[in-house]
């Protein structure tokens, strides 16, 4: 198949080119970068030997015309202004913001601007989800930071409380983009810590609202308090809500096992064994554990992913394997990098 990317010198663009170069069943013909128009692929990803001998082209509609397939990896707010561009039976991922959220007053709220739409919700690996996505031509890859989350307290909406969930989650810098600032730049994040977008305020607050309301088929709140990590890439959520059943630990992790059974990518961890985020670099893994306090009635969830992969490349290739009928694990079938 042919294959378009639209803003790959980010990061997320880079991982995504990456992957593809080692898809079975897709070949990049088209390739654009607004800023970075003209210059060597290597120049801005010199990881990227496999398109040495290509360069960033600036977006031309009809570069696309022979794609059947299109990933939009720009900022939030640019997918929904390229889209009528582009041709109209092309299956399409948009690893940005513009499609993902169903609800115009939670968009204006959490990020302001015209509400594009909303495509289908791109969270591969359970339902209803994965087969929407099979029987979809327009997929919105979700979020980083709600994926984590999203897949940790889903298995937990039959036995605790998803109208207050309280989480904690640390993600590596490169989630924030390839922008220059001085809060990202290395002397200001080594070996510190700091919350930001405090108080419930973050971007994907509304979107894991919205996911784990379709799973429990309840209305979801959360309470989420990201952290910036020193470290580039990676995220560790940590997930609590109240119980509404006495259930054990062994119960719990029983439970969430049974609920993963059939995924190709999440781990549920045998007990006593935590989450690495190193452990899932480069991949679209995810690792799991669960516990519950039994002191305030409380399960508790750790997940760890990368975040430029099953945050976001790797996880818009599975929807699109699954769009286009292929086995969701092609170009995907490998272990983290580790240390």
């Amino acid at each position: 198949m042919k294959i378009g990317v639209v803003g790959a010198s980010g990061y997320a663009g880079g991982e995504l080119l990456r992957l593809l170069a080692i898809h079975p069943h897709f070949s990049v013909t088209a390739i654009t970068a607004h800023s970075n128009a003209g210059e060597q692929i290597t120049s801005v990803h010199p990881q990227l030997q496999s398109y040495r001998d290509k360069k960033f082209s600036a977006f031309t509609p009809s570069d696309f015309a022979q794609c059947e397939l299109i990933f939009l990896a720009l900022p939030h707010g640019e997918s929904a202004k390229v889209i009528a561009q582009l041709p109209a039976l092309a299956k399409m991922v948009d690893l940005g913001a513009d499609y993902r959220l169903e609800s115009p007053q939670a968009w204006a709220k959490y990020y302001g601007g015209d509400h594009a739409g909303a495509w289908t919700y791109g969270l591969a690996d359970i339902e209803p989800f994965t087969s929407l996505i099979k029987n979809s031509t327009k997929v919105a890859n979700p979020g980083c930071y709600a994926t984590s989350i999203a897949l940790g307290a889903a298995p937990a909406s039959g036995i605790a409380d998803l109208s207050d969930v309280v989480v904690v989650a640390a993600s590596g810098t490169t989630g924030a983009g390839r922008n220059a600032k001085i809060n990202l730049i290395a002397s200001e994040v080594s070996g510190s810590l700091s919350s930001y977008k405090f108080g419930g305020v973050h971007q994907h607050t509304p979107e894991i609202e919205q996911a784990l309301s379709k799973v429990s088929g309840a209305v979801a709140k959360i309470s989420f308090t990201p952290i910036l990590a020193p470290m580039p890439r990676g995220i560790l959520a940590t997930i609590t809500a109240k119980l509404t059943q006495q259930i054990t630990a062994q119960e719990a992790h029983a439970l969430y096992a049974q609920y993963f059974a059939g995924s190709q990518f999440i781990t549920v961890l045998p007990a006593g064994v935590m989450p690495k985020t190193g452990a899932l670099t480069g991949s679209n893994h995810v690792q799991i554990q669960v516990a519950v306090d039994e002191h305030t009635s409380r399960i508790i969830v750790s997940v760890a992913i990368d975040n430029l992969g099953k945050g976001a490349a790797a996880q818009a290739i599975q929807n699109s394997n699954l769009m286009c009928g292929l086995d969701e694990a092609a170009g995907l079938g490998f272990d983290g990098l580790g240390v």
